[in-house]
């Protein structure tokens, strides 16, 4: 799957076009890609996906759903599934290499 770097997109039902960058785009293309099935920091690896997600939320607008998923193991406890529930048009996206 392709790591994003920058994607411009609009929300469904709005005029404005809105961008963005690095990780943030980088965790927008994970929850795109990972449609309805949604994705985990341990399924997908990477430093600080509840900030990204909510910069996506807080920043850009995005519904974002977490749902609580419970795990056994050494570390038991529960982890964040998080969900793309927005509805959004892709205008444009770079990728990295």
């Amino acid at each position: 799957m392709a790591e994003h770097t920058k994607i411009t997109f609009r929300i469904a039902g709005h005029a404005k076009a809105q961008e963005v960058r690095g990780r943030y785009a980088w965790c927008l293309g994970k929850l795109i890609d990972a449609g309805d099935g949604g994705v985990t920091p341990i399924e997908r690896p990477a430093p600080r996906w509840s900030h990204y997600v909510d910069i996506l939320r807080d920043r850009e607008c995005l519904h974002i759903e977490t749902i609580e998923e419970r795990h056994g193991g050494a570390y038991r406890g529960w982890h964040g599934r998080y969900v793309l529930r927005s509805q959004i048009e892709i205008i444009s996206s770079e990728v990295a290499g």
